[in-house]
């Protein structure tokens, strides 16, 4: 791949998004390695946690490649599924996705960081999404993950204003999860990383499709399908080691069964 890096170290998969000289911004090139990426890495069997950061530079993913939009066909959704299909990948992977975050995180770049399901990122970091700026809107699903992760007043008062917000700020909405010193941000995000990769992949994977449900589902179908997801646990291999495991004081040892 051309602007996608990937690496495997253990049970943890990290695919960097390498336009450093860009600002790791998008373009059509990087979505499309982008989503051949974490296609990859969702059907790797040895990989159970996978991070995404951008090259080392002022920016995670400094948005899309303004550049390109002038010469792009943009007449109906359809020309825009190259900007959509990533975050619908991240989204529906089984396994977990974090965001590593250090720098500028803007608009598209912003958008696939609300894709995955945890956001880490360092203390220098700023997020917006300031596509109201240039006269467009977010297309990528930041009007609607924004809202579901801040509210309706703070996700309206960030889209029209367009102004970015600090981690701090960022991590008081809910849009971060953690914010650490710039230094720390990577050793911190592999140590959760790791933590998470320890659990049952089994659990891990209908634990993110009960959370992922409550935005389809009313409250009634949402926990019948908890409970649906609790009984597969319950009667899986490794609900069974790791109560047998808890019971008799010891590491479960779970192989996602």
């Amino acid at each position: 791949m051309k602007h996608v890096l990937i690496e495997k170290k253990g049970e943890i998969g990290t695919v960097t998004v390498n336009r450093p000289q860009q600002l790791n911004s998008m373009n059509s090139e990087t979505r499309s390695e982008l989503a051949e990426a974490f296609t990859q890495l969702g059907e790797d069997d040895t990989i159970s946690v996978i991070l995404l950061t951008g090259a080392p530079c002022k920016a995670f993913i400094a948005g899309a490649d303004i550049k390109e939009f002038l010469k792009r066909k943009m007449d109906s959704q359809e020309d825009l599924e190259s900007d959509w299909i990533v975050t619908k990948i991240i989204s529906n992977l089984a396994k977990p996705v974090i965001a590593m975050i250090d720098g500028f995180c803007l608009g598209g770049g912003l958008e696939i960081a609300m894709a995955c399901d945890l956001r880490i990122a360092s203390n220098r970091s700023k997020l917006g999404q300031p596509e109201i700026n240039i006269g467009i809107i977010p297309g990528a699903g930041g009007t609607q993950r924004l809202t579901r992760l801040v509210g309706e007043g703070r996700a309206m008062e960030m889209i029209l204003t367009g102004r970015m917000i600090d981690a701090e700020e960022a991590c008081n909405y809910g849009i971060l999860n953690f914010v650490f010193e710039a230094e720390e941000l990577e050793s911190k995000t592999i140590e959760i990383a790791n933590t998470i990769a320890e659990k049952s992949s089994f659990a891990i994977e209908r634990a993110k499709k009960s959370v992922k449900a409550v935005a389809e589902m009313n409250l009634e179908d949402g926990l019948k399908l908890e409970r649906e997801m609790f009984v597969e646990c319950a009667n899986s291999e490794d609900g069974k080691e790791g109560i047998t495991a808890f019971i008799e004081k010891r590491k479960p040892n779970f192989k996602g069964k």
